[in-house]
């Protein structure tokens, strides 16, 4: 019982940065985007999202050591794999601006 508690703590800290970040964008904010397939891991979430005017169908935000946030914007066709745009040094308060930007999708009414 002790190992499985201790399993369960450190699946509870791996994933404390990717639920952050899920709280940080807000509930409002995925749906707009029709965020799916949210993957977490120490440092980083990300996912698809639904068609927008920029051709971005795939999100990753990643913590930097600096507390401040790499967004990276990407288009998955099949098994090929293309990073459009690069947001690097981004604070919490411009993610929704930087997402709005280069997806040209609104987040908020």
């Amino acid at each position: 019982m002790k190992f499985q508690n201790f399993l369960n703590l450190q699946l509870e800290a791996s994933m404390r940065v990717a639920n952050t970040i899920k709280d940080q964008l807000g509930r409002k904010a995925l749906v707009m985007m029709g965020a799916k397939n949210l993957v977490g891991d120490k440092n980083s979430l990300s996912f698809r999202i639904g068609r927008n005017s920029k051709g971005i169908n795939y999100i990753k935000i990643t913590l930097t050591p600096m507390d401040l946030y790499d967004v990276e914007f990407g288009a998955i066709r099949g098994t090929d794999y293309k990073v459009k745009y690069k947001a690097e040094g981004i604070y919490v308060d411009q993610l929704h601006d930087t997402i709005e930007r280069n997806t040209g999708m609104y987040l908020s009414l």
